[in-house]
């Protein structure tokens, strides 16, 4: 990496390249925290596309808005009348999504799509004819579809400060209602949470971090931190509460760190930055998450694989039969169960005798049980004393007589 970009990049990531800039990373990070946590509620709920629809629903409400101030005699470029209008479009996309899929036959997917491509064909028409006027040739409202902050004024980073902030504080005052209605919206119901009140509460929100994140990160993209932090969070836990601050806390470090990369290097877009970072960070959550990520899965795969062939070579070692599989002899040898030169060590035939013993005692388990809610748990590697009671095995036992001891012997020929 460059000297000099390392330099300006540490010096972003401590708020000193610029109060502009500082700004704009503060609001950057409380925009990423408020979509993270405010779109784990979306996602859990398997609404994600309504997020799409909200982005796209705010175009027409932004060219609305420039070509109204600029009628009144007003800069038309002023953020939070854009703001404003973009809301307001916003909010009729989203009022009509849910009348269309509440009153017509059409399903909510069929709502959004319909909805979406609405509002931003008639969002590209208003610019494109905000380009014509005398005063909208240098509006730059296409910035609003990929964001960009290079023109932000002291003003405009501001605004976006205060609502990022302002977002943060819905979530932390509503997070218990909104986790139980995505989480278990009839149960919801019938412990007399209104439901139809934190959906639209969870809609208010999502189109709230929209709107504030038109300049940063655009209405293209702003779909992106909304989804990918949640989707990020859930490698890492299972529980619905933690989702939501792992993914503000995701969300919050994408926009900080990409906030910071971008005015690291004046060519580098703010938006795309910051959603690559996301990117960046799913990536590693998919890889390493220590439950769900990929390694952890694969090595479970061979952990499996190995305790198989460990428990095929005993068994094989108890019925006194010839051991040919490679791996097989190589974790009997690994584990000190056979010796080089495959002859069973007095550790081995203990162990084999063991196993042995768990399958008669299994067999005689389900002939008396018959059930398989006990027999049903037995999957061939787990330990019997992790199944079943001291008392149920004493039992078998009895039933099975002595057990019989294995005496150290050949393994078959080594590999």
């Amino acid at each position: 990496m460059d000297t000099g970009f390392a330099d300006a990049f540490l010096a972003a990531l401590a708020l000193r390249a610029g109060y502009n800039s500082a700004l704009v990373a503060v609001g950057a990070g409380l925009l990423g925290a408020a979509a993270g946590a405010g779109g784990t509620f979306l996602f859990l709920r398997k609404r994600a596309l309504v997020s799409d629809a909200v982005a796209h629903a705010t175009l027409p409400g932004i060219g609305v808005a420039f070509i109204a101030m600029v009628t009144l005699g007003g800069d038309g470029r002023n953020l939070p009348g854009l703001l404003v209008g973009s809301a307001v479009s916003a909010t009729v996309g989203l009022l009509l999504v849910e009348w269309i899929a509440r009153r017509t036959r059409l399903p909510e997917d069929a709502a959004i799509g319909a909805v979406l491509s609405v509002f931003f064909g008639f969002g590209i028409v208003l610019l494109t004819v905000i380009q014509t006027m005398s005063s909208g040739r240098q509006a730059g409202l296409e910035s609003f579809l990929l964001g960009s902050t290079a023109g932000m004024l002291y003003a405009d980073a501001i605004t976006i400060a205060v609502g990022g902030a302002l977002s943060v504080g819905i979530v932390l005052l509503l997070r218990r209602p909104m986790t139980i209605v995505s989480f278990d919206p009839e149960w919801a119901a019938a412990s007399g949470v209104n439901v139809r009140g934190v959906d639209l509460a969870i809609m208010g929100l999502v189109m709230a971090v929209t709107v504030i994140g038109l300049k940063i990160v655009g209405l293209i993209l702003v779909v992106a931190l909304l989804i990918i932090p949640p989707v990020t969070a859930r490698f890492w836990t299972q529980r619905t509460e933690r989702v939501v601050w792992i993914a503000g806390a995701l969300g919050g470090a994408a926009g900080y760190l990409g906030a910071a990369l971008s005015a690291s290097a004046p060519d580098l877009p703010t938006g795309p930055i910051i959603v690559l970072v996301a990117f960046g960070l799913f990536v590693v959550s998919l890889l390493l998450a220590p439950d769900r990520g990929v390694a952890a899965a694969l090595w479970r795969q061979r952990r499996f694989q190995l305790d198989v062939h460990r428990r095929q070579g005993l068994l094989a070692l108890a019925r006194r039969e010839p051991i040919f599989d490679r791996l097989t002899l190589k974790v009997l040898r690994h584990e000190g169960l056979i010796r080089p030169d495959g002859v069973g060590t007095p550790a081995g035939a203990a162990q084999a005798a063991k196993v042995l013993r768990d399958e008669k005692r299994w067999d005689v388990a389900r002939e008396i049980y018959r059930d398989e809610t006990i027999s049903g748990r037995y999957d061939g590697l787990t330990s019997i004393e992790a199944v079943l009671t001291r008392d149920e095995i004493a039992d078998l036992d009895r039933r099975l007589g002595p057990p019989v001891p294995v005496a150290p012997h050949g393994a078959g020929a080594p590999s």
